[in-house]
């Protein structure tokens, strides 16, 4: 709960500290105002860590860039056309830009830039009254017309203006009222989450890479549940990511299974369960939570209705894998992040395969060959995806990936599996059989990794003896 002496304590603090009383003596003398604003006074306020300091002021960005290079180690303008200036002063990065009054023209996916001239006409354009809430110094002064202070007392996210003019401004704010949900824990305004629900099909001005930005914030949070229950009910998550509220399939009175979007959101909260408690240190990791959301968004495309009651869903992982590949490019998700989600769904049913009858040495090998550099995040989103209610059934699969993790470590220690590979590379393939490079090098490379998956480390002499028989076999 917010306690106001503590907090108004926590802003002395942070007015007093030597990057804020060198900036605001800076502007101080040069005629203009300047004030710390949004995120860093929220989270003063409630005793959150602050980080990035956020500045506004009613100069315009010749003059920040002006006042702040004598007093600053570094400069940036990148963010010049939008009011923005950056710079390093006392050794912290910080933004400072111009009072703003920015809105979207309804049609095109860039906001037009307009400057303010006082604070209060700023902070009144902003996203959430929490976050519309500033620290005048040198004062210091808290400026709050909003009710920001109130509405971090209730738990509540409210926008400073009509929600349908705050999201007609930039209808981005929409996905951010659903991350900062999951962020603060705040319950959302009835009259926000309609204007959500009315507005849902403005996102598609929104560029691909903004939206994206976003959902990556909300994963990222400790609770991303809550946010995306908020983008699934209002119909916002449809407009960028139809295969979730997708997986709500229906349920007759004769085809009993389980509720695929339930499931896939408590895959989700058992995977960052496990994420914490694997790599309590270790920064959220967005592909890992992406696999678990989207794991089974293949089911939907495959479901069977079979008589008797019962209900299939054959190759939902082949299919879902390669449906996360298709709308993560959509997004603008980088590659790396895209092929790690894809071939994480594509494997998350390996395992189950080990739990109905004990693996060969040899498949455990290919379950390592196959998973690569994704195995780690393959044993947490295996073992996220059991949320079977019957304790014998779950103890039992626990222990069977206890056994096949324990089975890894063994076989790593003995083979080097990290980095499996067959017992000759190329260049010695090419001395053996007398060839030149080509493809027959490629077909002989991979016959001795099937060798090496098969039987484990059989040492270079024996490797070549059998490729030779092999060369000889081929005639």
């Amino acid at each position: 709960m917010l306690n106001m002496a503590e907090g108004v304590a926590r802003l002395g603090a942070l007015a007093a500290s030597p990057v804020v009383a060198t900036l605001a003596s800076g502007f101080t003398q040069a005629g203009f105002e300047l004030a710390i604003v949004g995120g860093p006074v929220r989270d003063a306020l409630l005793g959150a860590g602050v980080h990035d300091l956020d500045f506004t002021t009613d100069a315009r960005p010749d003059d920040i860039l002006r006042i702040v290079t004598p007093i600053s180690s570094a400069q940036w303008d990148i963010g010049r056309a939008f009011g923005t200036i950056g710079a390093r002063v006392r050794g912290e990065t910080v933004e400072i830009t111009t009072y703003r009054a920015d809105s979207y023209d309804g049609e095109t996916r860039k906001p037009t830039v307009a400057f303010g001239e006082t604070l209060e006409e700023d902070l009144v354009r902003r996203d959430f009254t929490v976050n519309a809430m500033a620290l005048r110094v040198p004062g210091p002064a808290l400026i709050d017309p909003n009710g920001g202070v109130e509405d971090l007392v209730r738990g509540v996210l409210r926008t400073p203006a009509d929600p349908a003019i705050s999201f007609g401004d930039d209808p981005l704010r929409m996905l951010r009222a659903a991350r900062f949900a999951s962020q603060l824990g705040f319950e959302v305004d009835p009259a926000v989450v309609d204007a959500m629900t009315a507005m849902r099909e403005s996102l598609g001005i929104v560029s691909p890479e903004r939206i994206q930005g976003e959902l990556v914030r909300l994963l990222q949070t400790d609770d991303p549940i809550r946010g995306i229950r908020l983008l699934v009910d209002t119909g916002l998550m449809a407009q960028f990511l139809p295969e979730v509220p997708e997986l709500r399939l229906e349920v007759d009175e004769h085809h009993h299974h389980k509720d695929v979007y339930e499931h896939s959101l408590t895959v989700l909260r058992q995977a960052i369960d496990l994420e914490h408690a694997r790599h309590p240190d270790a920064a959220p990791d967005v592909p890992l939570r992406l696999a678990a959301l989207l794991h089974d968004i293949g089911k939907p495309a495959t479901r069977r209705l079979e008589p008797g009651g019962a209900v299939t869903f054959h190759h939902h992982d082949v299919k879902g894998s390669r449906m996360a590949r298709g709308r993560l490019r959509e997004l603008r998700f980088d590659s790396a992040t895209i092929d790690a989600v894809a071939l994480l769904i594509e494997l998350h049913l390996r395992f189950f395969g080990y739990a109905e009858g004990a693996w060969t040495d040899s498949a455990v090998r290919r379950y390592v060959r196959d998973a690569g550099d994704e195995l780690e995040r393959l044993h947490i989103l295996t073992r996220a995806d059991v949320t079977t209610r019957n304790r014998r059934k779950a103890a039992r699969l626990a222990a069977a990936y206890d056994d096949i993790e324990r089975r890894i470590g063994e076989l790593a220690a003995q083979e080097e599996l990290d980095g499996l590979r067959p017992e000759l590379d190329g260049n010695r393939i090419q001395e053996v059989l007398g060839i030149p490079p080509g493809r027959e090098v490629g077909e002989a490379y991979r016959f001795l990794m099937e060798l090496r998956l098969d039987e484990g480390i059989i040492g270079p002499d024996a490797a070549e003896a059998r490729l030779r028989a092999w060369w000889a076999a081929r005639g």
